[in-house]
C-alpha cells in the first residue's frame, strides 16, 4: 500500500490519508475543507486536490456525498486512489486530469460545490524550484486563477458555490476573476496567526450566477490566542481532527 517515502497521516474518525513530503496536508486545506461546509447529499469536486485530504475530510463526515478528486500531478492522484482504497470510501473519484480538460470527462452544470487551494504564487515569481513536481505545485505553471474560476463556473450549476483560498496579496486577482467568470464573490474571512500580525490569507466563497450583491466579510479567523496556544475556534476546528497531526 506504501511506497518509499510515503507514510500514514490520521484524519480522525478513522480515516487515514497517505503522505510524502511533496504530498500532504497543511493547515490551510483543513480550513478550506471547514469553510467550504458541505451539505450532506452534496455533489461536489475539489481541484488541484493533491493526495485527495480535503475529499477524505468531506467523506468522512458525509458518507453520502458524491466526489471528485482532480490532480494533473500522477503521483498525487495514485496516493489518493490508494488512500480511497484503504478507507473504504467508494463516493469518491480521483481523477487525473488538467483541470482546463475536464469537458467530457466531469459534467459540466451538475455540481453543488467547487474547492480549491491552489498555487499561492504566480508563475515567474519567486525562486522556482528545480524540482517539477514542486514547481507545480507552488507556482501557477499548469493553470493560473482565470482557469480555476472557469473551470468552477463550468462545472457548476445554476446557485453552486465556489470556494478557494490564496494568499493576501491575491486578493484583487480573486475577486475579479471570479466575477469575470459569473461567481459571485458573496463570503470572505481573512485568517491571522494572531492579533497584532498581518493576514496570511482568505477564504472566499462564490455563487454561481448570482446577481452582484453586498460581499459578507466575516470576523477575522486568530489561529493563536494571546497566549501562543491555539484559538478556541481553531481547537474547535481542529476537534473534528484531534487525531491528527497538523503542520
Amino acid at each position: 500500500m506504501l511506497k518509499e517515502g510515503e507514510h500514514f497521516e490520521p484524519l480522525g474518525n478513522g480515516i487515514k490519508i497517505i503522505v510524502s513530503d511533496l504530498f500532504h496536508f497543511s493547515t490551510d486545506t483543513i480550513l478550506l475543507a471547514d469553510f467550504c461546509k458541505p451539505r450532506k447529499n452534496s455533489k461536489a469536486v475539489d481541484l488541484g486536490s493533491g493526495c485527495g485530504t480535503i475529499p477524505l475530510l468531506w467523506a468522512r463526515n458525509n458518507p453520502s456525498m458524491e466526489i471528485n478528486a482532480v490532480e494533473i500531478q500522477p503521483q498525487g492522484n495514485d496516493m489518493a486512489k490508494r488512500s480511497i482504497s484503504y478507507n473504504s470510501l467508494e463516493n469518491i473519484n480521483a481523477i487525473n486530469c488538467d483541470l482546463k480538460n475536464l469537458r467530457g470527462v466531469l459534467p459540466f452544470g451538475y455540481f453543488d460545490l467547487v474547492s480549491c487551494n491552489p498555487p499561492y504564487k504566480e508563475s515567474g515569481t519567486g525562486i522556482k524550484n528545480p524540482d517539477e513536481e514542486k514547481l507545480i505545485a507552488r507556482h501557477e505553471e499548469s493553470c493560473n486563477i482565470d482557469d480555476i474560476t472557469l473551470c468552477a463556473k463550468n462545472l457548476l450549476q445554476f446557485g453552486g458555490r465556489f470556494c478557494m483560498c490564496q494568499r493576501p496579496e491575491r486578493l484583487t486577482d480573486v475577486l475579479s476573476s471570479m466575477r469575470k467568470n459569473d461567481l459571485e464573490p458573496k463570503r470572505l474571512r481573512f485568517v491571522q496567526q494572531r492579533k497584532g500580525k498581518n493576514p496570511k490569507l482568505f477564504l472566499v466563497e462564490g455563487k454561481r450566477g448570482s446577481k452582484p450583491s453586498s460581499l459578507i466579510v466575516e470576523d477575522t479567523l486568530f489561529i493563536e490566542d494571546d497566549k501562543g496556544d491555539f484559538s478556541l475556534e481553531m481547537k474547535e476546528i481542529y476537534g473534528a481532527y484531534k487525531e491528527a497531526y497538523i503542520e
